[in-house]
């Protein structure tokens, strides 16, 4: 591909004793926005960041597999919260942003941004099989002069192993002259009202001081603010590292509380009182556990990239463990709560409110809800949902399951309803007032009254005798049961897509 406006880059390097001369880097298509970018991957990450592009004024083609999202993008109709189709449908009509399937668009880009799923195997075990499929599609028709950003969620190496090598031994080229390659991780907040992809710091790491300089370049032209580092690897580390460090804190809390419980101390007390502190601490919350793309996932990468090297990395899998362990626990107090009331949780109606892994979002990957609502079924209980995001979803069965309406009639036949997701959109007072017993797993009805409401963290009631069988009958169920496999293979929420196609993690 022929670039004009070529700016000269007097960076050296020393090679075999010679002093050898990086290549230039494009410049004029960065400044007159002639530059055309593919993005590949229309989820969650991909699609937020092909319409900050084309709101920047560069031509951006979007690449999706999954052809019932590349219809409704045509359609100019979003299915990820925050990009209305207002927008989307302006950007079509002013070329700025179009859609396929098709991967012969790279064949026209400057820059592609691959923004695909990275997920968890079966045995737990990084899943890189999207990325090597996005680059495996591309190569073909890669054109020399081409900037490769990789965006997924990955473990460190990935992109000098599964993006520039392929692309160097199918083209004969080389990193840093007939071609560029950086990695650059998503930090996405689903449903923030503070950040969004411009105004969230952009780490970027080059394989080459070329192609650093490069991507820094072409993120510089229309984000905010762009981090660089040495390389590659170190901003894969660095992604990785920052949702460990949420994981390990939310663990250390969630172990925490049914200790609290028993020791008669109200630990969102305790939290909302060390919160005070202005240094040296940051707050974290328990709750029935962790959803999501990045916090279940990313430690993961981490642990098996560090096990590579032969290091065993402790604190990530108790962590994990910890974090993972919190539905079962949800579901052995719940049968305790009903228990108390001379209700066995075989045959009781409850209700789980909420089925997003964060409030106010669609989001079902990962969620502790469908964990959840697995255990409650298996043990017998009549479990139905409400969510005002979510409508539909998929059981692993395959069976489709369908929101009842958050209403008081709702409240009033449950034997028990737990909040498992705290949605803006639950009125809690109602809900306090129409209920006959309430487990608030994320302090939800706080300000609420009512002698009805049982919340996570808060200090137990007494318990009665025979729990301690069921609670055991339960917890085989829970060891005899897989878990909750990635949303693409299970989930279906009506209102957006199956999977995101282009997080390479969620909120992260």
């Amino acid at each position: 591909m022929e670039l004009e406006g070529m700016e000269e880059n007097h960076q050296h390097e020393q090679h075999e004793g010679k002093e050898e001369l990086q290549p230039p880097t494009p410049i004029q298509p960065i400044h007159d926005r002639s530059l055309k970018a593919v993005v590949i991957g229309l989820g969650y990450v991909g699609l937020p960041m092909a319409i900050e592009m084309a709101q920047a004024g560069y031509q951006v083609h979007g690449i999706d597999i999954d052809t019932s999202k590349v219809a409704k993008l045509r359609a100019g109709h979003s299915y990820v919260i925050g990009i209305d189709d207002t927008v989307l449908q302006s950007l079509m009509k002013a070329g700025l942003f179009t859609a396929s399937t098709d991967y012969t668009a790279v064949a026209q880009a400057n820059v592609i941004v691959i923004c695909v799923p990275t997920p968890l195997t079966a045995e737990h075990q990084p899943d890189i099989s999207y990325i090597a499929a996005a680059v495996d599609g591309m190569t073909p028709y890669l054109q020399e002069g081409s900037l490769v950003i990789l965006e997924s969620t990955t473990y460190p190496g990935t992109t000098e192993e599964i993006v520039k090598q392929p692309i160097e031994a199918a083209n004969g080229w080389r990193a840093g002259e007939q071609f560029y390659v950086c990695y650059s991780p998503e930090r996405v907040d689903p449903g923030s009202v503070h950040y969004g992809v411009k105004n969230t710091p952009k780490i970027i790491g080059g394989s080459t001081p070329a192609c650093l300089d490069y991507g820094k370049q072409f993120y510089g032209s229309f984000l905010n603010e762009v981090v660089p580092v040495s390389s590659t690897t170190v901003a894969e580390t660095a992604k990785l590292f920052e949702n460990t460090f949420r994981s390990v804190n939310i663990a250390l809390v969630n172990e925490l509380t049914p200790a609290c419980e028993q020791m008669g101390v109200n630990i969102w007390e305790v939290l909302g009182a060390a919160a005070t502190k202005p240094f040296g601490y940051m707050p974290f919350y328990p709750g029935p556990g962790i959803g999501g793309h990045c916090i279940p996932i990313d430690p993961i990468y981490l642990s098996w990239a560090a096990s590579r090297q032969g290091s065993e990395l402790q604190f990530i899998q108790l962590a994990d463990a910890t974090n993972r362990q919190m539905p079962e626990n949800v579901v052995k107090r719940s049968a305790e709560l009903l228990e108390q009331k001379g209700i066995s949780l075989r045959g009781a109606r409850v209700v789980l409110a909420g089925m997003a892994y964060k409030k106010d979002i669609d989001d079902l990957r990962e969620s502790p809800a469908l964990d959840i609502f697995r255990l409650l079924s298996a043990a017998g209980a009549e479990v139905v949902f409400t969510d005002p995001m979510v409508p539909v979803f998929r059981k692993d069965d395959g069976t489709v399951l369908h929101a009842s309406p958050a209403v008081p009639e709702l409240w009033a036949w449950a034997d028990l309803v737990i909040i498992t997701t705290d949605h803006t959109g639950f009125n809690y007072q109602e809900m306090a007032d129409h209920a006959k017993l309430i487990f608030d797993t994320r302090n939800a009805t706080a300000g609420c009254h009512g002698g009805n409401i049982v919340v996570l963290g808060q200090p137990v009631r007494p318990e009665v005798k025979g729990v301690r069988e069921q609670q055991e009958s339960i917890a085989s169920v829970g060891q005899k049961e897989t878990a909750v496999e990635d949303g693409a293979a299970h989930h279906e929420v009506a209102i957006g897509p199956d999977e995101d196609q282009g997080d390479a993690h969620g909120k992260s």
